[in-house]
């Protein structure tokens, strides 16, 4: 997971986002749980983007089996993120109230983020 991202480093769809600034895998489970405290921070109001999916399976094996008979069974999924990604974005709501909806989703995640406005000259 060296590098940048290649693509997904701007805030496209809403007003503000939430930008990884560490690699790291991030559990379908992570992404629920973030995207539950932005929508009840926010009282529902607003739109909310999620700019990440849990595409990549992981496997584990079951504890104490012994070495040999094949990889075990799909244990999660997880979206594999790089430094720049943005992962949640939002709109229609006030500044504030964006950045504090952003910052409890951000804690909810394994990795750093930051938050971002979206440029004006894009649009």
């Amino acid at each position: 997971m060296r590098g940048k991202t290649k693509g997904g480093g701007v805030v496209s769809f809403g007003e503000f986002g939430l930008q990884a600034l560490d690699p790291g895998w991030i559990t379908s489970a992570q992404i629920e749980a973030a995207r539950v405290a932005l929508t009840r921070h926010v009282k529902r109001g607003g739109k909310v983007w999620i700019r990440v999916f849990p595409d990549k399976p992981v496997t584990s094996t079951p504890a104490e089996t012994r070495m040999g008979k094949g990889k075990g069974a799909v244990d999660h999924w997880v979206a594999v993120v790089k430094p720049g990604r943005v992962m949640f974005e939002l709109e229609g709501v006030p500044l504030k109230l964006a950045k504090s909806a952003m910052r409890l989703a951000g804690h909810k995640l394994p990795i750093k983020t930051r938050f971002i406005i979206r440029d004006r000259e894009e649009l």
